[in-house]
């Protein structure tokens, strides 16, 4: 029974998800943003939280199509560091109340899409308590993408890749913890700040290394950054990653002494992510 409500949930959601990205076409008119996208996206967040409704899990949702937006306009938009330099700043000053700057359609798109999340999650009661983490995190994430970029250009131009342990320490350009944080204040916050947050971080670097198991193929083709292009074979990547959900099991059964359900939410999705990048990734081919 519990697996057809989680169908169900995730079928209203991606009709939510397809119908915000049809508000903003020039930001997901791309190919790679294709139906199976949506689906499985909103599928993640459906299991992740079983007994919640669409409505409940569409801030998740909403910042999790966002970042998707933002992170194919950085990895494969941007031409060169002044356009990625720009967008950090774009989204940075929307996050801190600004009203969005006029910029490509794309970019206009994403600052209003951002604008919408910002204002929405600023009329949550949990805000206030909250909002300092809500834009450490957004920032976490726009410089860790920045600073792949510079990887990657670097890497293109000749010059050194990052080491296996320094891709790992920049896993905030997953972007996990960023919407994990507003799924936090959209579901009412609680919980230790500190040990929520470590909690979600050590999921993030379990599913960094997950992302890459499963998408090694697409970012062969893509010219991607991956954990197993940094001189490590996959065994030893499987490794970590054992080690790592270890560390995070840890983690999450401190958080969950003041936040169950967050807790409950970080667990499934993190053993969501094992099973799901063991066959697919998300993304769409271009």
């Amino acid at each position: 029974m519990q697996a057809g409500t989680i169908c169900a949930v995730a079928g209203q959601a991606q009709r939510q998800m397809r119908a915000w990205a049809a508000d903003h076409p020039a930001l997901y008119d791309a190919k790679a943003f294709d139906p199976a996208l949506f689906s499985t996206l909103a599928l993640a967040a459906a299991f992740s939280g079983p007994d919640l409704g669409a409505d409940r899990l569409a801030v998740a949702n909403k910042v999790c199509l966002w970042c998707f937006g933002l992170d194919w306009l950085i990895d494969y938009a941007a031409s060169s560091r002044d356009e990625v330099a720009g967008l950090v700043r774009r989204c940075a000053a929307v996050a801190d109340g600004e009203e969005p700057a006029p910029g490509t359609p794309a970019e206009d798109e994403l600052s209003r899409f951002l604008a919408g999340i910002r204002d929405e999650l600023r009329a949550e009661p949990a805000f206030p308590g909250l909002g300092d983490v809500w834009r450490d995190e957004l920032q976490r994430m726009l410089d860790a993408m920045a600073l792949e970029w510079d990887w990657k250009a670097a890497r293109d131009a000749g010059g050194d890749a990052p080491s296996f342990d320094e891709y790992l320490a920049n896993a905030d350009n997953l972007g996990f913890a960023f919407v994990f944080v507003s799924h936090w204040i959209a579901s009412g916050g609680g919980g230790d700040v500190t040990a929520v947050r470590e909690a979600g971080w050590a999921v993030q670097r379990v599913i960094r290394l997950l992302n890459d198991l499963g998408t090694y193929e697409r970012d062969l083709e893509w010219g991607d950054l991956n954990a197993l292009l940094l001189g490590r074979p996959r065994a030893e990547v499987q490794e970590r990653i054992s080690a790592l959900t270890a560390e995070a099991r840890v983690l999450i059964a401190r958080a969950r002494d003041g936040a169950p359900r967050l807790a409950d939410y970080m667990e499934r999705q993190m053993d969501f992510c094992a099973g799901f990048y063991g066959v697919t990734d998300f993304w769409g081919s271009l």
